[in-house]
C-alpha cells in the first residue's frame, strides 16, 4: 500500500496536470483552435516543463509511462473545447488555473530533483522549470509573449515555493508539510500578484508588448472601429 506522502504527491500530480491542461486549453480557446489544437496546447502546457526537467536530470520522462495523466489532460482539453463558448471571463479562469498548476509543479519539480540527488540550487531551478516551461512552450505556439518573460510575478513565485519546500525539508519538517507549505506559498504569492497588480520592474518602465488579445475577436473589432472612425 502506498505511503500517505506518495498518495499526496499522486493527488498533487493529478491536480497540477488538470490545472495546466485546462490553462492550455483556455489559451487554445482564445486562439479559436480546432480539437487537435486544444489537445496539443493542453498537452505541452501540462507536460512540457516536467519532460524537460526529466531529460536534464537524466531520468525517464515521467508522463510517457503515465497514460492516465495523458488521458486526464485530453479530457480537460476536450471539456474546455465544448464548454468554453459558454464560460465567461475565460482570461481570469486561465490565470487562476495556471496559478494552481504553477504552485503544484514548482514543488513537485523540486521534489523530483531532490530525490534524484541534485544540489539545492538545481532543485529550485528544476522547480521553476517544471512550473513554467510548459506555459512558455504554450505561449510560443500560440504567438504570445511568454508569461515568464513579462514583468508579472510568476517564476519568482515558483522559486519561492520550491525554496520554502527545500528549506523546510532541510530543517527536518515532515515532507507532507513541506510540500503543502511550498505549494501554498507559491500560489498565495501568485494570487496576491494577480489580485494586487504586483509586478517586477520592466526595462524602460513598460511591460512587454505583443501578447495576444485576451478576448477572441477583439483585434478585429478594434480594427473595424478604427476604420469606421476614420472613414469620410
Amino acid at each position: 500500500m502506498a505511503a500517505p506522502f506518495d498518495l499526496a504527491l499522486e493527488a498533487l500530480g493529478w491536480i497540477g496536470t488538470a490545472a495546466f491542461a485546462t490553462a492550455g486549453a483556455l489559451t487554445a480557446a482564445r486562439k479559436r483552435m480546432d480539437p487537435v489544437g486544444f489537445l496539443l496546447v493542453a498537452g505541452v502546457t501540462a507536460f512540457g516543463g516536467g519532460a524537460l526537467r526529466d531529460l536534464l536530470l537524466g531520468l525517464p520522462v515521467a508522463w510517457l509511462s503515465r497514460p492516465d495523466l495523458a488521458l486526464l489532460a485530453a479530457i480537460c482539453a476536450l471539456a474546455v473545447f465544448f464548454a468554453a463558448p459558454r464560460v465567461e471571463r475565460r482570461v481570469a479562469l486561465l490565470l487562476w488555473a495556471d496559478a494552481a498548476g504553477m504552485a503544484v509543479f514548482a514543488v513537485l519539480g523540486a521534489e523530483a530533483a531532490a530525490r534524484a540527488g541534485a544540489a539545492t540550487w538545481v532543485c529550485v531551478l528544476m522547480g521553476v522549470m517544471t512550473a513554467s516551461f510548459g506555459g512558455l512552450i504554450r505561449d510560443v505556439i500560440c504567438g504570445e509573449i511568454p508569461l515568464i518573460l513579462r514583468r508579472e510575478i510568476y517564476a519568482t513565485a515558483a522559486a519561492a515555493g520550491a525554496g520554502l519546500f527545500l528549506a523546510l525539508h532541510a530543517m527536518g519538517a515532515d515532507r507532507t508539510i513541506a510540500v503543502g507549505a511550498g505549494g501554498l506559498a507559491a500560489f498565495l504569492i501568485r494570487a496576491a500578484a494577480l489580485g494586487g497588480g504586483w509586478s517586477l520592474p520592466a526595462y524602460g518602465g513598460k511591460a512587454a508588448s505583443g501578447a495576444a488579445d485576451p478576448v477572441p475577436g477583439s483585434t478585429e473589432r478594434t480594427e473595424a472601429a478604427r476604420r469606421a472612425s476614420s472613414a469620410p
